[in-house]
């Protein structure tokens, strides 16, 4: 079994392959693959919704989207980790429901 993710290692290997040829791409237009990946994780989670799942199909859809996500944070600088220890748990995080 592979050993446990953290996001900001999500991050490192999205940039280290990936950042020369995203950050030339620029983010209006990868901002634009991260909406074609939604679209393809909506018709995965449609398939599961109707009984029909492909779930290494939906796995992949999963992982795409946030691999496009950690593309975007790269190119804007933007540490998921920091961004999301900060909104989600320091201080106990936002109250109400989400």
């Amino acid at each position: 079994m592979l050993n446990q993710m953290t996001i900001t290692e999500l991050q490192e290997l999205i940039q280290n392959r990936y950042f020369e040829t995203d950050s030339a791409r620029g983010i209006a237009k990868t901002f634009l693959w991260l909406t074609e990946e939604f679209g393809e994780l909506a018709h995965a989670l449609a398939k599961f919704e109707r009984g029909d799942p492909d779930i290494a199909n939906l796995e992949e859809e999963f992982a795409d989207v946030l691999a496009w996500l950690a593309t975007l944070a790269n190119i804007t600088g933007i540490d998921l980790q920091k961004a999301i220890e900060n909104k989600y748990i320091k201080d106990g995080g936002p109250e109400g429901v989400k």
